[in-house]
């Protein structure tokens, strides 16, 4: 009989190491993060500062992911959204789990310490112990709030971004951070509303289990008009010009119109699709400072190009 270490990291196994890190949920952060290092500098971003940078915030979300896989395998197996995961159908050990999250951490750690600089790898530290330990292991499964405090975690990787590059903290990036930190709430209780059998089932203390569904839809619409003033700030404060503006408009008037619309149809269906175009909603966003950014110096390259 043989006996399987902790680094016996078979063929069979990558499909399962792959859904521990959460990819699309990683690859929003990462993408956040590398607008934040973009708007940081009113000029090009150095490669390898870039490659260095993303590499290294990406390998700490994945870790981050994998703890909480570790963390919330017992819930995830009576959740029919996550019983599917490695932990619950057995691809993976906890042990085995738990040895590639802590890798993938202290790569990480490695990396933005000794390529980037010393404050980023503090708040990228700061931004998984957050999310893994403070929220997963506390936060989830103490308040309603949980995803409203615990968003501060998830709010972090343009703050991640602009340090790597500046290394300092700015208000713009703190605004950036402003922007998820208010989006998240109602991303995540769309999901809530519409995934509440579930997280009833798994004992989580979700705000549509221990407040209702109709209240949910109101704190919805509520944090909903939060977010709309808060997109408009950059816009007022100087940091965005008039592209990012218009952006921001056209992506605020179909989020109202979805999620007051929540308030008059209570189906589960409309609950989901508010949560899918949320996604869509903070992707557009971040284009739109990425390309009211850089448009000045696109619109001369086109010009000259011409």
């Amino acid at each position: 009989m043989t006996v399987e270490s902790p680094t016996s990291f078979t063929f069979a196994h990558w499909s399962d190491y792959a859904a521990l890190c959460k990819p699309r949920v990683v690859g929003l952060i990462v993408f956040t993060a590398v607008i934040g290092m973009f708007l940081s500098t009113p000029e090009g971003v150095d490669i390898f500062l870039l490659i260095a940078a993303t590499v290294g915030i990406g390998l700490a979300a994945t870790s981050a992911a994998a703890l909480n896989h570790v963390i919330d395998s017992r819930a995830d197996a009576l959740m029919e959204r996550t019983r599917n995961r490695p932990l619950p159908q057995g691809g993976l050990t906890r042990r085995h789990a738990l040895f590639f999250a802590i890798t993938m951490g202290v790569v990480a750690m490695y990396i933005l310490i000794v390529f980037v600089n010393a404050l980023t790898a503090a708040l990228t530290f700061a931004s998984l112990i957050g999310y893994a330990v403070i929220y997963t292991m506390y936060l989830k499964h103490a308040t309603p709030q949980n995803i409203v405090i615990g968003g501060a975690a998830g709010a972090a990787p343009p703050v991640l971004g602009w340090s790597a590059v500046t290394g300092t903290v700015d208000p713009h990036a703190l605004l950036l951070f402003l922007i998820i930190f208010v989006w998240t709430p109602p991303h995540f209780w769309a999901l809530a509303i519409y995934r509440r059998a579930d997280y009833a089932k798994a004992l989580i203390p979700m705000l549509p289990i221990t407040h209702g569904v109709t209240y949910t839809r109101q704190q919805i619409l509520f944090y909903s008009i939060i977010l709309v003033i808060v997109t408009i700030l950059p816009y007022l404060t100087y940091m965005s010009g008039l592209i990012y503006l218009a952006g921001a408009i056209v992506l605020n008037i179909v989020l109202l119109f979805y999620v007051v619309r929540m308030q008059f149809d209570h189906s589960d269906g409309l609950a989901m699709t508010v949560f899918r175009y949320s996604i869509v909603y903070l992707t557009l966003l971040f284009c739109f400072f990425f390309a009211d950014h850089y448009w000045s110096d696109l619109s001369f390259f086109i010009r000259n190009s011409a």
